[in-house]
């Protein structure tokens, strides 16, 4: 063999062996990155398996200091207004009644529940209704107010905010109530059925003085929604029983001893005073007039006994604001004032002070006397 043709050999062997060195250094290449990928890829799965770990970390914390935020904010304290006409005196006794029926409800003042209270201290209807919009504006959720005059303020006040009225002569009548089983609107509460017991007033005051011919009837203003029913039954009683009635008006004390004077004039024997918050406060005042001028009086609460009259038929105040506190709670708790009906009193007391009785020269039927639920002595 040629030298030519050795070397032409070595050249192709040379070439054969390049080309499989170069096969074998692709291969390695390609399984090196291969290798690289599957060396790699699980770093990148860790690195996204950690991130979603910390997104859902972060989301938790924020949960949480969410819930604690909101568990640490104080709960809304809900605020019951309370309105009247007159002095805050003239119903301290009930609105601590009704404080403690709240109590017991599990309503405790300063802790889950504020009241607001305002007074109008005889100032009259405007000043009444100026203080019902006091109570609108502070966004009371609920007002419990005491009598026709202070229901109808209110009741102009407001048609959103519920209404509890305690003490009410007439409902209907007045305009605030559709009817007692279904009030409607935002109004509800518990009505004294005052008109009836007008006229059971003078039947026991008959009884008590047979000899009875003319009775004066103390009332507040003439235009009084509360007072026009109480008269009015009244004058029924008086037809049936053949008693004459000498009506006398006050609007407030400084025309107590006018009225006094009037009755005295017109010759009465006897004196029947009609419901009023005005009233109660001037009590005292009033009992000592009826002693001074010796009439026998009947007296729409007993509050006016305790403080020296003759005697009293009425219903439980004390009851009313008891259940007065019922309704507010059935209310906060979400019932509807549409949906309660308005509660007429259940229970009734005829109570006799034999000391005023004395004081006068007035001796009480065994029978009346037999009567009463309560007897002062």
């Amino acid at each position: 063999m040629s030298d030519q043709s050795k070397i032409g050999n070595l050249k192709s062997e040379g070439s054969a062996e390049g080309a499989s060195e170069s096969r074998q250094s692709n291969s390695m290449k390609l399984i090196s990155d291969q290798v690289s990928g599957v060396r790699f890829q699980p770093r990148q799965d860790r690195r996204r398996c950690h991130q979603n770990s910390f997104f859902w970390l972060l989301i938790t914390v924020l949960l949480i200091t969410a819930s604690l935020a909101q568990a640490q904010q104080p709960a809304k304290v809900p605020r019951v207004g309370y309105l009247e006409g007159t002095l805050p005196s003239g119903s301290a006794h009930l609105l601590e009644v009704f404080r403690q029926r709240m109590r017991d409800l599990g309503w405790i003042e300063g802790k889950n529940v504020a009241f607001e209270y305002r007074f109008a201290e005889d100032k009259g209807d405007k000043h009444l209704k100026q203080l019902a919009a006091d109570l609108v504006q502070l966004k009371v959720d609920i007002i419990v107010t005491r009598a026709t005059s202070g229901a109808l303020a209110t009741k102009q006040a407001t048609n959103t905010i519920p209404i509890v009225m305690v003490g009410v002569s007439d409902p209907i009548a007045a305009g605030l109530v559709t009817s007692l089983a279904r009030p409607g609107g935002n109004i509800t509460g518990l009505t004294q059925l005052a008109p009836e017991l007008g006229g059971k007033r003078l039947e026991l005051l008959k009884e008590t003085v047979p000899s009875v011919a003319r009775v004066a009837t103390l009332g507040g203003s003439g235009t009084s929604a509360g007072g026009r029913p109480q008269r009015k039954e009244i004058e029924i009683a008086a037809r049936a029983l053949g008693v004459q009635l000498q009506p006398l008006k006050a609007r407030g004390p400084e025309e107590f001893e006018p009225a006094f004077q009037a009755a005295s004039g017109a010759r009465a024997d006897a004196l029947i005073v009609q419901a009023s918050p005005r009233f109660f406060v001037h009590r005292g005042k009033i009992v000592e007039l009826a002693a001074k001028a010796r009439l026998p009086a009947i007296y729409p609460e007993s509050g006016y006994v305790e403080a020296g009259g003759l005697m009293s038929y009425a219903t439980s105040h004390a009851e009313m604001y008891r259940r007065a506190a019922t309704y507010v709670d059935k209310i906060l708790n979400g019932t509807k004032p549409a949906d309660l009906p308005v509660e007429q009193p259940k229970k009734f007391e005829f109570v006799i002070n034999l000391k005023a009785a004395k004081q006068i020269g007035l001796t009480i039927p065994p029978n009346v006397l037999a009567r009463a639920d309560k007897v002062i002595k």
